[in-house]
């Protein structure tokens, strides 16, 4: 069963991951992509990401799939018990996962039932096509990428960040542009998408 935990801003949402997941994760490994963050100067969120996950107990092994050998990508995406990616640039990430191969194997994974934890560009990328985001990231910091088509592990569309700084007029903009278009589905940073199989939920995290 397909199971994935689509997040704004992860470390805002983390205490529904054990929820979420419904098992002993305490001492389980996560695959901690943060490969979107290279090509950002903002990355706090990767750091808060790290920490939610040593707090819950969830061990952390990072992997950059713009660096890493088709070995160590295909080995730490089976071994590991979750996946997660991390925010940053939306295009660049989707480059580096098409070139390294690790968006197949991903998929895999998926398909297989392991959880999937997307934050932002994370949770973006698991929408049919990148291309709505285009008002938030910079498509030009991807320089090699020439196909917006994503994971489509989802037949929607996650807007992160919906009504949050600094982001809040880009997705404005970009819900008038893609509404009548496209199934978006937008996200503040308290909210967070889980899909169970078929099952698609929308809840807020209150603190």
């Amino acid at each position: 069963m397909k199971r994935l935990f689509l997040a704004s801003y992860f470390s805002a949402v983390a205490k529904k991951l054990p929820g979420f997941l419904d098992e002993d994760y305490s001492g389980k490994t996560v695959t901690f992509i943060p490969t979107a963050c290279n090509v950002e100067k903002m990355d706090f969120f990767v750091a808060s990401a790290r920490k939610a996950f040593k707090k819950l107990g969830i061990l952390v092994d990072d992997l950059d799939v713009s660096r890493a050998s088709r070995e160590e990508i295909e080995i730490k995406l089976r071994d590991n018990a979750y996946i997660y990616v991390s925010g940053g640039n939306t295009f660049y990430l989707l480059q580096e996962l098409k070139r390294s191969g690790a968006d197949r194997l991903i998929l895999e994974q998926v398909a297989a039932g392991k959880p999937y934890i997307g934050e932002s560009a994370g949770s973006v990328i698991a929408s049919p096509d990148i291309e709505y985001v285009h008002l938030l990231d910079d498509r030009a910091k991807a320089e090699t990428l020439d196909d917006c088509s994503a994971l489509n592990l989802v037949d929607f569309y996650p807007l992160p960040h919906h009504g949050n700084f600094p982001f809040k007029k880009a997705v404005e903009a970009t819900i008038c542009l893609y509404d009548s278009k496209l199934d978006l589905r937008p996200i503040n940073n308290k909210q967070v998408i889980t899909v169970m199989g078929d099952t698609v939920t929308v809840g807020r995290y209150h603190a």
